[in-house]
């Protein structure tokens, strides 16, 4: 089977597989443009209400296909950061699954989600220095974001790997699970995502992530959405809320 992002939707959960196991899920050119389409397709879908990124088999993703790089580094960083954007701009949370490595594009791909939970025994690094590759300002910037200036010079300088406790430690994980254990934590934690209120997840996304222009327009979307009313009177009423504010589709 050729290399591609696989996808499913289960319990309003959807979960994209990066399918290329021969190569330990690198991302090949086509799989980096497939990314955007699909997540807009996933955003558009009413059934989604969070998203989980994971990779196939045993590793998560080891970065881009090197073999792309041999026409113009350009194009396939463009191709990249495209990908990186549309995964952070989702309007839903979005959380990386992550056992073995995750390095590379991979990494880029794991800091653009929201949360990351990562199997202990898992490697983590960020190695344009190994290529001679100047690391896209975005993403610079993102992962400065996520472990402070420190830790993003010590990772890009040296293109080194780290284990899943120095991430931990750092903030570039969330949860650090034994091995085995991750699939079981993922689901319950999205159980947990899909019961909650989608208007203060896509609230709190964006304000976040640095808005500060949106502020009257989430009061106006409180007001008319009745989920604080339907929050207080099932706690009330000892119930599982029943939340109607949905993240509107376009088209």
């Amino acid at each position: 089977m050729e290399p591609q992002l696989e996808h499913r939707v289960t319990d309003s959960v959807a979960t994209v597989v990066i399918r290329h196991p021969a190569k330990r899920n690198a991302m090949t050119a086509a799989m980096w443009r497939s990314v955007p389409p699909l997540l807009e397709e996933l955003a558009g879908d009413p059934e989604v209400r969070a998203l989980v990124l994971t990779g196939e088999g045993r590793t998560f993703c080891a970065g881009a296909d090197i073999s792309t790089l041999r026409g113009s580094p350009e194009e396939a960083q463009g191709l990249a950061v495209r990908a990186e954007e549309a995964l952070a701009a989702f309007p839903k949370p979005t959380l990386a699954a992550i056992r073995g490595h995750c390095v590379g594009g991979g990494a880029q791909l794991a800091a653009a989600c929201d949360l990351r939970f990562a199997e202990e025994g898992t490697l983590f690094g960020v190695t344009p220095a190994k290529l001679g590759i100047v690391y896209p300002a975005s993403s610079s910037r993102r992962l400065v974001s996520l472990v402070g200036p420190a830790t993003a010079k010590y990772l890009l300088f040296s293109g080194e790997l780290i284990d899943a406790q120095r991430a931990l430690r750092t903030g570039l994980v969330d949860e650090v699970l034994p091995e085995g254990e991750l699939g079981k934590r993922v689901a319950e934690f999205t159980r947990v995502l899909v019961s909650r209120s989608q208007l203060t997840q896509a609230a709190a996304k964006e304000f976040a992530d640095g808005r500060t222009d949106r502020d009257a327009h989430w009061a106006g979307q409180a007001r008319g959405s009745g989920d604080t009313a339907e929050g207080v009177a099932a706690f009330l009423e000892r119930r599982q809320p029943r939340f109607g504010w949905s993240v509107p589709t376009s088209g």
